[in-house]
């Protein structure tokens, strides 16, 4: 079957006295039966490269779904009165959620089955789960679409009743008031999808209180509840601004009041316990964010006192807040760790965590009187575990372990371990890996690269039964934790945005250098992959150094970033200016455009590229990827395959179903292996 050709159309697109065409641009036409038609085309391209392989990806999808363990619960967690838990039975794709009041031996209530309410749903995806504090009620989010557009339903839980209480086009999150009948819940503007007001509803009533709207379309907004159920918090955020309104949640009625006003480049989070706020900031310069505190009755930033100083070396990441304990979340030389202090100040420690690569982080915490810190912790080689931690006893209890099935998993047949790559500014950046154990460093393994670089996003370490897929068939999987994320602190972040944001691409490439030059692989065995902002960094290195690589997987990758920022009727595009930069100002425009993929194809020799696509993506327009092929195709010197694969049901995350979405996973391994030339 012969490739797909997209029909030209040129587009003059100019600005800052510089003219780009796109042949392509007509592909935003989302209604064009034409447009239809040509992704249906790639798919079928797609499906006829990769029919070879199909009984392989049916057999990896099974290998892979073997692992999983179907009839899987979570840990429980008790919330005012009631044990939650969520499970899946076998042979289903979708969670049940349930309650048990007071004891684990308790009748079992469900709130949700999610696989009865997506049978007649291609897409399904269930959030915001929000329980009245009476206990009696549930608000929660339905999207059927994909685009992150839900609609809030809420249920009456004495009768099992969903009331007619329907409010479309939100993020599908509420919080409800301590009156029991008060919710509150943020509004989506229906074309940009920005999350822009939160409004109040009462039950049983059709016109909702519009209590607050962003005006800056660079900012979203958000609405919750202190973990002390006392307030009720307007959250207003951009890339490097925050700024916050609180409300009694006991008078639902009265009005927000002004926490700190906003103030560019002020960032800052605040958790409530007794008479005052914990304000997390980075107020005064302090990039790696410290502690401070202020009176309830008086939050401006000039009653702020310092509790945590700053410190160059540890980015405080977040903290937990309960009756006796303040819980810091750390991040030092790239590993995190868990800080616990007693407020009388008679205990301050830190839980040790001996591997030199991890991932640790707080879990579900939402009693406040209790000496139990539950904390995640896995690694590369390490299945995850939730652990309950006693503060007060310095005891510990593993409440559950994630199960490998199928017998032949064996955590001690891997090797984990961090290099650090050079970088041409003198920039060292880590390289967490891993491997079955007995490989030879002799440059004929094949490795698979994966980073995501950007928003201060951290890839931490962590085990994946999916990837022992890759690791048993001889690959090295390798995280590169390139500039643009926060792996080595705040300023790791900042080195790698706006007029910075080539550190991320040059990081990546050096990594793929050093894992070249040190033998673990070689450039007709190497392999790179990354998804969204991932996916960017993907088309970047494929035209900065496309020899380097075998193959590329770029997942619902952002490729054409200068059309794309300059266009603020897109989904997300204005409250990203502060990560990209806005181009509309000239020098963030021409530093945009040269890097951005889609504008810098040219006539190269490019490897073997899978990329995939949703078309309800709300995050990256289909759009995006169906040109940048087009584009490859057209200039690629090669005979190597460059395949695009577009979900027709779902959008960002792709496939909605627990096992479906294995599917898509089996196809891009399948992708690799044949590359390799393994068949089974």
């Amino acid at each position: 079957m012969r490739q797909p050709v997209a029909e030209k159309k040129p587009k003059s697109l100019n600005i800052h006295n510089d003219e780009r065409i796109d042949p392509y641009f007509w592909m935003n036409e989302r209604d064009n039966p034409k447009v239809i038609d040509h992704i249906k085309a790639e798919n079928a391209y797609c499906d006829a490269q990769m029919a070879h392989t199909k009984k392989f990806q049916e057999d990896l999808f099974h290998e892979m779904k073997a692992r999983i363990k179907e009839d899987d619960n979570s840990v429980p967690y008790k919330y005012n009165g009631y044990w939650y838990i969520t499970r899946f039975e076998t042979g289903k794709d979708y969670p049940i959620y349930t309650r048990k009041k007071e004891s684990l031996d308790a009748v079992e209530e469900i709130l949700f089955d999610c696989n009865i309410m997506a049978k007649d749903h291609s897409y399904f995806k269930l959030v915001g789960i929000s329980i009245s504090p009476d206990n009696k009620k549930v608000a929660f989010g339905v999207d059927t679409t994909g685009r992150r557009q839900y609609t809030i339903h809420i249920k009456d839980l004495t009768t099992n009743e969903v009331l007619m209480d329907n409010i479309e086009n939100t993020t599908g999150s509420s919080s409800w008031a301590n009156d029991n009948r008060t919710l509150f819940y943020t509004k989506k503007d229906p074309v940009t999808l920005r999350s822009y007001q939160i409004l109040r509803h009462s039950i049983g009533t059709e016109s909702d209180v519009l209590i607050y709207e962003e005006l800056d379309d660079t900012f979203g907004v958000a609405v919750y509840k202190t973990k002390s159920k006392k307030y009720l918090v307007i959250a207003c955020y951009s890339t490097m601004t925050n700024e916050y309104h609180i409300l009694d949640a006991d008078h639902p009625m009265g009005k927000f009041e002004m926490f700190q006003s906003r103030i560019r480049g002020l960032e800052y989070s605040i958790s409530h316990y007794e008479d005052h706020f914990y304000i997390m900031t980075n107020k005064d310069g302090a990039t790696n964010f410290k502690l401070m505190k202020a009176p309830t009755d008086s939050t401006g930033i000039e009653n702020w006192n310092e509790i945590i100083a700053h410190r160059k070396d540890v980015l405080l990441e977040g903290i937990d807040i309960f009756k006796d304990y303040l819980v810091l979340s750390e991040r030092s030389n790239g590993l995190n760790c868990l800080r616990i202090i007693e407020w009388d100040g008679s205990e301050d420690f830190y839980l040790p965590f001996e591997s030199e690569t991890y991932t640790a982080f707080t879990s579900i915490n939402v009693e406040f009187n209790t000496s139990k810190l539950r904390f995640n912790y896995n690694s590369l080689t390490t299945p995850a575990s939730i652990i309950e931690f006693d503060m007060k006893e310095r005891t510990q209890v593993i409440l559950k372990e994630q199960e490998v099935l199928g017998g032949s998993f064996d955590k001690n047949n891997y090797q984990s371990e961090r290099l650090w790559a050079n970088t041409a500014d003198g920039t060292k950046v880590p390289i967490s890996l891993v491997y079955k154990k007995g490989i030879g460093l002799d440059g004929s393994n094949p490795l698979l690269q994966y980073a995501y670089g950007s928003y201060g996003s951290t890839v931490d370490p962590y085990f994946s039964s999916l990837r022992l897929s890759l690791l048993d068939r001889g690959f090295i999987f390798a995280i590169a934790h390139v500039r643009g994320g926060e792996y080595m602190g705040r300023p790791w972040y900042e080195n790698g945005k706006l007029l910075n944001k080539k550190n991320t691409f040059s990081d990546f490439i050096d990594c793929s250098k050093t894992l070249i030059n040190k033998g673990y692989t070689s450039a007709s065995h190497l392999y790179a992959m990354g998804g969204s902002a991932g996916g960017l960094l993907m088309g970047v290195i494929l035209n900065e150094a496309p020899e380097l690589y075998n193959g590329v997987v770029a997942a619902v990758p952002f490729v054409d970033v200068v059309t794309t920022m300059l266009d603020d009727s897109i989904p997300l595009t204005t409250g990203e200016y502060d990560e990209w930069g806005n181009p509309n100002i000239e020098d963030f425009y021409w530093y945009m455009k040269s890097y951005s993929p889609y504008d810098n194809v040219g006539e190269k020799t490019y490897p073997h590229i899978f990329v995939s696509s949703g078309l309800h993506d709300s995050q990256v327009q289909y759009w995006e990827p169906t040109k940048w092929v087009a584009k490859l195709r057209e200039t690629n010197l090669s005979d190597h395959k460059i395949l695009l694969r577009t979900n027709m049901d779902a959008g960002h995350g792709g496939a909605s179903g627990r096992f479906e979405a294995l599917k898509e996973d089996a196809e891009e391994y399948a992708f690799l292996f044949d590359l390799e030339g393994i068949t089974s």
